[in-house]
């Protein structure tokens, strides 16, 4: 066993919704391997998970937005007029997405964003498959 790896901290998915993911977007996109990164993409996508899942979200509608950013980057990606179905999940990641879009970090923040947005599609689709078979039992 590895002693040097932290314990997962123990949130609530309440805990979770409440976390600023505009803010882990903005330290977290450009940030070398480390502390801010690892904030990212684990509270941070789990964060944003469970808020556009409580929205109602399709995994398959943010993996899809994911490609959209790897193809043509956040800038385009934020001036989309729907980026993903239903309006306050759109307005939302409308803001995270922008926040990636003032750090003019380039591809290299494009590639992250959209690996991050892959990864909250996954966590969506974990919670649904998990609540489906909580409910099959």
């Amino acid at each position: 066993m590895n002693d040097d790896a932290p314990y997962p901290p123990d949130r609530t998915d309440d805990e979770l919704a409440r976390l600023d993911i505009t803010l882990l977007l903005r330290y977290g996109l450009t940030a070398e391997p480390g502390p801010r990164r690892t904030a990212l993409f684990g509270d941070g996508a789990a964060a944003a998970a469970v808020i556009l899942d409580r929205l109602g979200t399709e995994p398959r509608s943010v993996a899809f937005l994911a490609d959209t950013v790897r193809a043509g980057g956040l800038a385009l990606a934020a001036e989309l007029p729907e980026p993903l179905p239903r309006r306050e999940a759109a307005t939302l990641v409308r803001e995270w997405l922008r926040a990636g879009t003032e750090l003019a970090g380039g591809v290299p923040a494009d590639d992250t964003a959209a690996t991050w947005l892959r990864a909250v599609a996954t966590i969506i689709e974990l919670k649904q498959l998990t609540r489906t078979r909580d409910r099959s039992t």
